[in-house]
Parts: C-alpha cells; structure tokens; sequence
C-alpha cells in the first residue's frame, strides 16, 4: 500500500465494528452498537406450517373458513387438511412456497396477483373435474381428474413446450 493513501475497511460484528486502518496497520473499535443490516432468513415453509398448525390447534376440524380469513375458495375443507393442501397440492404443483401467493403472517390478504390467479386456476379445474371430463364418453377410470400438476408439473407455467418426436 502506497504512503498517504489510507485504507479502510468496516467489519461488522455482534456487538460492534473494528476499523482496519491499512495506512497505520491499527485496529480500533468504534462502536458498541450492532452495524449489522438486519437480514432477511430465507422462508423456512415447514417452520412456518409447523407454526400455523400450532396456532390453529384444537379447531383442525373445524371448517378452514371458521379458522381463517377470506377463505373463497375450498369452504368447509377442515383447516389441518387446507394447511396440507396448500402445501403439498398448490406449493410442490407449482415449485413454489406459500409467498408466491400470500404475505407472510397476513395469508387473507390478496395483494399479490397470483393468489387470485390461482382461485381462478381453482375454479377452471373444477369445472374441467366435474363437467367436462364426465361428458367424455369411453374414458377411462371411473373419475377421472386433473389437478395443478397435470399441467404444472412443479414449474409456475404450465408445461406448453413438448419434447421432439421420439426424445424421452
């Protein structure tokens, strides 16, 4: 390091921030205080599942829009198996954890425009499930149906791009 030219550098700590002054080859502390930005964690779904469970125990039978707020779609659907739904069915369909559609902590709000694509998406399977496929003569299985991952297939659009002829 050239004379004159000082260098310095913060680091920060728990508690506090050492300045490295490359000029003086000094340490100091400056300050007790935390420098630290507060960092978001990543979203934890099963902690958060875990939490919800919790907090909803003793009414998990109990219709989902009894226990939660601004329940459209799925009335009457007990609020464990709602939970269970919305992560195994809707998160693993799409390859997607519950922020893709809902804000942390205030799940009855609809400020992102994917929650209600997917109560549209909701009605569309249902009417496919329950008026279509049956007016299909000579189908086979006894009820046939789709679900999010029919089309999904763990991605957030639907599959529309087909393999080449003969490619597995």
């Amino acid at each position: 390091m050239r004379a004159g030219i000082k260098l310095f550098m913060t680091i920060a700590l728990g508690l506090g921030a050492v300045i490295i002054d490359g000029g003086v080859n000094r340490l100091q502390i400056v300050s007790a205080q935390n420098t630290e930005a507060p960092q978001d964690k990543p979203f934890d779904q099963q902690q958060k599942l875990d939490e919800l469970m919790q907090k909803i125990a003793g009414q998990e039978n109990k219709p989902a829009e009894e226990v939660f707020k601004n329940i459209q779609m799925l009335k009457g659907m007990p609020a464990a198996r709602l939970l269970r739904v919305m992560n195994l069915g809707y998160s693993k369909s799409l390859g997607v954890d519950c922020t893709h559609c809902h804000v942390v902590d205030q799940w009855e709000k609809d400020d992102k425009p994917t929650k209600p694509i997917a109560r549209e998406m909701m009605k569309m399977v249902k009417a496919i499930n329950d008026e279509h496929l049956k007016s299909i003569p000579n189908l086979k299985g006894r009820n046939p149906v789709v679900n999010c991952t029919t089309c999904h297939r763990g991605q957030t659009k639907p599959a529309l791009n087909l393999p080449e002829a003969g490619a597995k």
